[in-house]
């Protein structure tokens, strides 16, 4: 299986090449010129691999949330690049993928609790389960809205930015919490490792749905 993976949703400008199991990344932290730098990200893990796009199964990206721009970019360049080479398509959610993360860093944790900087005084807020299930809805609220839905002895990691932003978010824990990642962003290599998941259980799709998610306008996505 062979899946190029993009993201572009935050201050970090990734892509990322699973080849049956092995992950290749490229990485930028940058707050610009994403769309000058995620093309040719893409080329030099595609021309490391020794790779035409037309060998890939697939292309997965961020779908969301994250900013207005990166989201758009990343959902553009995907569908464009998938409509050239006649290839499908998975969307990944960047909550998701910012908790595929901190499960990977607190392996023992039974739930990550992801808090992402969404600026204008608002967080994109979602819980998921250690198997990737969302609990309840990706949201976006202002920090005093962000309310504790899980059992009060359950082992939580706190996962991005929003934690940093507003710091009384990390007392929302009642028996504390298992780590606070509150510098983690989400980046390509997550996207790459869900996305193989979710080909594998057929939930690619045409290029015509890589479609980004925004959330400000609408608070429950799909995960």
């Amino acid at each position: 299986m062979k899946i190029l993976a993009l993201d572009t949703a935050t201050e970090n400008c990734s892509a990322a090449l699973w080849i049956d199991g092995a992950l290749q990344e490229v990485l930028l932290e940058t707050a610009r010129d994403h769309a000058n730098l995620i093309l040719g990200m893409a080329d030099q893990l595609l021309a490391d691999a020794q790779l035409g796009l037309r060998q890939l199964d697939a292309i997965a990206f961020g779908r969301g949330p994250g900013s207005f721009t990166g989201v758009r970019l990343a959902a553009a360049v995907t569908q464009g690049l998938a409509f050239s080479a006649d290839l499908p398509v998975l969307p990944v959610s960047n909550l998701r993928a910012l908790a595929a993360q901190a499960f990977a860093a607190a392996p023992a944790s039974g739930f990550a609790v992801c808090c992402a900087d969404a600026r204008m005084g608002e967080v994109y807020h979602a819980v998921y389960r250690s198997d990737s299930q969302l609990q309840g809805a990706e949201q976006v609220l202002a920090p005093q809205d962000v309310a504790w839905t899980l059992a009060a002895d359950a082992r939580a990691v706190a996962v991005g930015r929003g934690f940093a932003a507003y710091p009384a978010l990390v007392d929302l824990a009642p028996r504390g919490w298992d780590a606070t990642l509150e510098q983690m962003l989400p980046r390509a290599r997550q996207v790459a490792v869900l996305a193989a998941q979710d080909y594998m259980q057929g939930l690619a799709v045409p290029p015509s749905q890589a479609l980004p998610v925004y959330l400000r306008d609408k608070v429950v996505t799909r995960p």
